[in-house]
């Protein structure tokens, strides 16, 4: 006569976890071997389908997150704890533990665990506060300058009229740093803020090219550099912004004329395209070309990030604020469209903005 296990030596969980399958974060349990027994469907996408009725350790690479979770087992339980798991996905989880049944209980216990995504929310924060360090580094040196000239010029220089002049001049220089600085942070906050509204008047961007060009020549002339607009005739209207779409331009193109090689042109190459990110919206393609140094392969992913720059003594001593590009990221954006960047090492550089057409 054959004999049933006994309940107490081989427990069935209370719960199954493809019960769950509709969550989105990961939630699987261990029973009281330390054997996982149930996985809803997001767990097993995480952990891999093999992970039912193997043991703990051999699906989690966090030795951290195994602890803390036969911890809870043992009856040292943690509500909640965060950990990051680089394998397979190096992400930043927050788990929220259960243990079934609770502490006054006897018998074998499971643990519940629900890995909670938490690596935009991680990453968010951490994006303030190296905001908030930046912002405070960008303006303490134009800051510093001027509180030292202005003791220089009521001390030693107040009967100096040179080193008046002289450091009038270099003043005025770090107070307009910082109007543009501010200036930049005030454009990207209220473009940030609009993002998601997408703008609905009908804008030609052929005129809109045609007044960058002729403002941004003088600038060009000045380093012997010639803009030269190829204007395709047959260019769609785009749903857009005007001012928003001259910033953009703006930025891009006098760009290409501060970091292009002195004595080359600088190229607006217009052109019609049939979708963006193959999602089938007709638009327009406007790429901004110069000859130059370029932009080495590793800085090319975070140059639209805010106040990152690839050559910051450069940038700097141009009046760049780091934010330029942050701004065109986010108008682009706003207007549904993309943002293509390719640079060879001393050689060309192109800044390609793809816009949907109006209707799109």
């Amino acid at each position: 006569m054959s004999l049933k296990p006994s309940p107490i030596d081989h427990p069935d969980p209370p719960l199954d976890a493809k019960m769950l399958d509709g969550l989105a974060d990961p939630v699987f349990m261990v029973d009281h071997t330390s054997v996982v027994v149930g996985c809803n469907s997001a767990a097993r996408d995480l952990l891999g389908p093999e992970a039912l009725g193997r043991k703990l350790h051999l699906i989690l690479s966090n030795k951290n997150i195994v602890e803390t979770i036969l911890g809870t087992l043992d009856g040292k339980p943690k509500s909640h704890t965060e950990f990051s798991l680089r394998y397979p996905n190096g992400r930043d989880y927050q788990l929220r533990l259960w243990r079934l049944p609770d502490l006054k209980s006897a018998g074998p216990a499971w643990v519940m665990v629900i890995m909670h995504d938490v690596t935009d929310v991680n990453k968010a924060a951490q994006l303030r506060a190296d905001f908030v360090a930046n912002v405070s580094h960008e303006l303490r040196s134009p800051l510093a300058s001027l509180l030292g000239f202005i003791e220089t010029l009521s001390g030693p220089a107040r009967d100096d009229p040179q080193a008046t002049n002289r450091f009038l001049e270099i003043m005025e220089s770090e107070a307009k740093r910082m109007s543009r600085l501010i200036d930049d942070l005030l454009t990207l906050s209220t473009v940030e803020t609009q993002e998601h509204i997408r703008p609905t008047a009908s804008v030609k961007i052929g005129p809109i090219l045609k007044r960058v060009a002729e403002t941004l020549s003088v600038q060009a002339k000045e380093r012997d550099m010639e803009i030269i607009l190829n204007l395709n005739r047959n260019l769609p209207l785009i749903t857009g912004e005007p001012d928003q779409l001259t910033q953009v331009f703006q930025n891009l193109v006098a760009n290409a004329v501060s970091y292009g090689t002195i004595k080359t042109p600088i190229r607006i190459l217009t052109s019609t395209h049939s979708g963006i990110l193959d999602e089938g919206n007709a638009g327009v393609s406007i790429a901004i070309v110069n000859q130059g140094e370029g932009i080495e392969p590793a800085d090319l992913e975070r140059l639209t990030e805010r106040f990152y720059r690839a050559d910051k003594s450069r940038s700097r001593s141009m009046g760049g604020t780091g934010l330029g590009l942050a701004i065109v990221k986010h108008v682009v954006a706003r207007h549904r469209g993309l943002l293509e960047i390719k640079s060879i090492p001393n050689d060309e550089t192109s800044f390609t903005v793809h816009l949907p057409s109006a209707g799109s």
